[in-house]
């Protein structure tokens, strides 16, 4: 199974429904909360090429995008096959 990693905040729905659809597929998923962290969001911008909402995902290491990007990704069977790919 593929490595994910979600930059969240304590309180986003959209993180949330991100988590649910990656549970449901049965892929483990590492938090990284930059709720209270500005040193840890900061990273997660120069990461994301400068988005600063969450959450932010990754794949195996390369940038999907948020929540909306995530389940785009799905509708368009994209996402199955990345997450297939092991790290």
């Amino acid at each position: 199974m593929a490595e994910v990693e979600m930059y969240t905040t304590e309180v986003c729905p959209y993180c949330v429904r991100a988590k649910r659809l990656l549970n449901k597929k049965g892929v483990a998923v590492t938090e990284i909360d930059v709720s209270s962290d500005e040193g840890l969001r900061e990273f997660m911008t120069k990461r994301a090429g400068g988005k600063r909402s969450v959450p932010q995902i990754f794949i195996n290491g390369i940038h999907v995008g948020g929540c909306d990007d995530l389940y785009a990704l799905d509708k368009a069977g994209k996402l199955d096959p990345m997450l297939a790919i092991e790290a």
